[in-house]
């Protein structure tokens, strides 16, 4: 896999930069796949993950210094 980041030894857990990051309405997955179709599916219903957050985190004065993005749990 391109641009993804193993961080910790647990199989399955990847890290993907925000900015890279695509979720597809279809297969309800989010992967690095290309802001045109989904590399999962197939399906053209995809969102870049950043403009569902609200746009690119960027840091002010006494903000911390690692970014984070809080999402409520599912139910």
């Amino acid at each position: 896999m391109r641009n993804v980041l193993m961080i910790r030894g647990e199989p399955g857990l990847v890290s993907i930069p925000v900015e890279k990051a695509v979720y597809c309405e279809n297969c309800e997955t989010v992967s690095s796949s290309s802001r045109t179709c989904c590399g999962v599916c197939g399906s053209e219903r995809v969102l870049e993950l950043v403009s569902l957050l609200g746009g690119p985190w960027e840091p002010g004065p006494g903000s911390p210094t690692t970014p984070c993005v809080l999402l409520p749990l599912a139910a």
